[in-house]
């Protein structure tokens, strides 16, 4: 499942991954990167990629606007 929301620029359509989804669900829980890691089975590192890419994609620099975004999408 691919998730479309609106993206950081312009109103304009964007979609996450369901990695990215399930990665961003993870972290808005109060998990830490290698808890993350460890419940989906990848490393550390791919967490990291994962979150990068979603902060990318909406301008997002911090981890309270990750939870503010993940709660907004009903994750």
């Amino acid at each position: 499942m691919v998730l479309f929301v609106r993206g950081a620029r312009g109103g304009e359509r964007t979609s996450l991954s369901p990695r990215e989804a399930e990665t961003l669900r993870h972290i808005a829980a109060g998990c830490t990167y290698a808890q993350a890691a460890r419940r989906m089975g990848v490393s550390m590192h791919t967490i990291d990629t994962y979150l990068r890419r979603v902060r990318a994609k909406f301008g997002i620099a911090g981890k309270a606007e990750l939870t503010r975004l993940a709660v907004e999408l009903g994750l």
